[in-house]
């Protein structure tokens, strides 16, 4: 087993309650991260309530110390992070966990891009040369992140997607020690099977968390 100074570097850029869930787990998980913020005040006080296997910095520190960097922030803001860290972000394993979606004034949600596109191919145009790209953490709502993580005696699976197999080990890692089992389901573009709507998405036609014999089964239904 890796002791914590092996373990992938893991940089979560955002406090809401996507960003906090994957922390708590990763930490839970016995993995160290380090947080950041737009206010490294909220950051830091984060990490400290984490304990000592999280660390505060500023972003552009946080993304030079890390291997694998989760924007937890919204779709529309992740344009501009990887705009605005472009040069910083060469080399890394970037995760994902938007979705393309907005309040629909009924209460509900709509798509805010066309419905046959996923976050995960927009943003997949717009990463640096170099980085890797994957899409996971965001298959299920924040409240399945926290609920639904180290169940026993079975896992809960979190899908992925990503076209570099060099990073599977990393996320694989990352998946695992955040308490669930990791799917592999193709490249990025199968990820809008795994965002809002999708057919293996908890707020899609999956409907809901699955173990791996679950998951497996929903993916040998929907490719036959």
């Amino acid at each position: 087993m890796n002791t914590t100074s092996q373990k992938t570097k893991v940089a979560i850029i955002g406090l809401g309650n996507i960003g906090r869930a994957i922390a708590y787990n990763l930490v839970k998980g016995n993995h160290p991260v380090i947080i950041s913020s737009r206010e490294i005040s909220k950051a830091q006080s984060f990490a400290s309530e984490l304990g000592i296997l999280a660390t505060a910095e500023q972003t552009a520190k946080a993304i030079e110390d890390a291997d694998v960097i989760i924007p937890a922030i919204y779709f529309d803001k992740i344009k501009d992070f990887l705009s605005q860290y472009a040069s910083k972000l060469k080399g890394k394993i970037i995760i994902d966990v938007s979705n393309p979606i907005a309040p629909d004034g009924n209460g509900g949600f709509k798509k805010i891009i066309d419905k046959d596109i996923s976050a995960g191919q927009v943003l997949l145009d717009l990463i640096p040369k170099e980085t890797h790209f994957v899409k996971t953490f965001g298959t299920l709502g924040a409240s399945s992140l926290s609920e639904a993580a180290f169940t026993e005696p079975k896992r809960k699976v979190l899908f992925y997607a990503s076209d570099s197999t060099n990073s599977h080990k990393q996320i694989e890692e990352l998946i695992t020690d955040s308490g669930f089992e990791p799917l592999h389901i193709g490249g990025i573009n199968q990820s809008i099977r795994i965002e809002v709507f999708g057919d293996l998405h908890e707020f899609g036609a999956l409907g809901k968390t699955v173990t791996l014999e679950e998951a497996k089964k929903a993916l040998n239904t929907q490719n036959s």
